[in-house]
């Protein structure tokens, strides 16, 4: 069973079709445009960030809890959301990488679309090492009663790169 959702599976595979060989997870065009409203319901402060042409993260700014960013944006422009301190993984309207769909147009104008941004259900080894490396100094990591792996785990942060290579290994071993 796959576990990506098939609007995102859609724009990879255009993207896949449209190429000589596997691609980075990455913005297509910029031909049909589109209007959001990042709203943050994490409780936390949101890193909003959106990948390039390249496939590089590109960041759009911190977006405070109860808040929104507004964006002028492309179909075909794939985003992703992390706490800013601690580098977790948020979801956009349930997706960890959000593709923005069309935009209605209601008197001339464009009604910007909700999408919100929470927490996804971490388990329960990620919400504890979130924990304590939100209350435990890193140098205080050796004195903790853990297991030597839990200690290893604590000094490796969340990394947006090697997230995202891991996303389009996944997604090029599809092809």
């Amino acid at each position: 069973q796959n576990k990506y959702p098939k609007h995102f599976l859609a724009h990879f595979l255009f993207s896949m079709a449209s190429q000589d060989r596997p691609r980075a997870l990455r913005s297509l065009d910029s031909s049909v445009p589109t209007y959001v409203s990042f709203v943050n319901k994490c409780g936390r402060d949101a890193a909003a960030w959106w990948l390039n042409f390249s496939g590089d993260p590109t960041s759009y700014g911190i977006i405070k809890p109860g808040t929104a960013l507004a964006m002028n944006t492309y179909i075909t422009h794939p985003w992703v959301f992390r706490v800013s301190d601690s580098g977790a993984k948020l979801l956009a309207n349930m997706k960890e990488v959000y593709f923005p769909e069309a935009t209605d147009f209601q008197d001339g104008e464009p009604v910007f679309l909700q999408v919100m941004i929470t927490p996804p259900v971490y388990s329960l080894q990620e919400y504890c090492l979130m924990l304590i490396r939100r209350l435990v100094k890193k140098r205080d990591y050796s004195k903790l009663d853990i297991t030597a792996s839990l200690k290893k785990d604590l000094h490796e942060l969340p990394d947006l790169q090697r997230e995202l290579t891991c996303l389009n290994t996944a997604f090029q071993a599809m092809d």
